[in-house]
């Protein structure tokens, strides 16, 4: 069987660095609300964090979103993937990706064709022991040559920071019966300024990728807009800011663009990912689940 992942799940970093009793509440709440599934961002490639989270939970789907191919070898990830699946059948969803140049050469790597690297990763995972089922993962995609990868070779694809209008393309691009689930960044703040500064406070980072930059400009934003931390224009497009309502129809703009799920990742000013300090933003997603769920 698939791992059933809902129309709507959480996208959080502050998993990997919450302490383990708050861990387990946060992924017991997660469960009772009645989100579909957990993406664990940046998750390390031993799958222990994802395990806590499965333990701490009874129903909780669990996706790593993303374990970054160049930071493990295929054999011991299919291993510890064999190991969640063994253990909590059918929760767990394999999300892998590229990364970027820049991450990726701070680690001491050479990010040479990394797309290539993706496909002889799948094929070790193909031709591990025990291999992990294509049906079993999912590929972080944008651009029309990975989102192919990700129909041909996987579940489907977990594409980020994009919007409904991108959601449309993907859908046309990867046909129907392949997964989409794209993140949708949310600021439950109603002022125009302080939501669009927290939103920016995310933002700049990304805009330093060119792969995300790229993307952006693709789908029509100029280079104004991807200046700095981001035009107005950008900020409204790409995040969600508002009341719970206001950010629920946006959620709900993807799924009727073709999203089979969205992942909703909560910006907060408690949450700093450099620092990797914050808790889980577990008031907001009680607020959106009274909307969402």
């Amino acid at each position: 069987m698939a791992v059933l992942l809902g129309q709507v799940g959480v996208w959080s970093p502050s998993f990997a660095w919450t302490e383990p009793d708050a861990l387990a509440a946060a992924a017991a709440e997660l469960d009772t609300l009645g989100y579909g599934a957990l993406w664990i961002g940046a998750a390390p490639a031993d799958l222990a964090l994802p395990e806590q989270v499965l333990a701490a939970s009874s129903r909780l789907a669990v996706a790593t979103g993303i374990v970054n191919v160049w930071t493990t070898e295929p054999a011991p990830l299919a291993a510890a993937y064999h190991r969640l699946n063994t253990a909590y059948p059918d929760r767990f969803l394999l999300g892998l990706g590229i990364s970027h140049a820049r991450v990726v050469e701070g680690l001491g790597r050479e990010y040479t064709r990394p797309l290539a690297h993706l496909g002889q990763f799948l094929d070790g995972l193909d031709g591990a022991d025990d291999p992990v089922p294509a049906q079993a993962r999912v590929l972080a995609a944008l651009r029309p040559r990975a989102l192919e990868l990700s129909a041909r070779r996987a579940r489907g694809a977990h594409p980020y920071l994009v919007t409904p209008e991108y959601t449309v393309a993907a859908r046309a691009a990867l046909g129907d019966g392949v997964l989409l689930a794209p993140d949708q960044k949310v600021v439950l703040a109603t002022d125009p300024g302080a939501a669009r500064e927290l939103a920016r406070s995310n933002l700049g980072y990304y805009l330093t990728m060119p792969n995300y930059v790229a993307n952006l400009q693709a789908l029509g934003f100029d280079a104004d807009d991807v200046a700095g931390s981001g035009s107005d224009r950008l900020v409204d497009a790409l995040y969600a800011w508002g009341t719970p309502a206001q950010a629920a129809q946006r959620v709900r703009d993807h799924l009727d663009a073709g999203a089979d799920h969205v992942a909703v990742q909560v910006i907060s000013a408690d949450v700093n990912l450099a620092a990797r300090t914050g808790r889980p933003t577990v008031e907001e997603w009680r607020a959106l689940a009274a909307e969402l769920l």
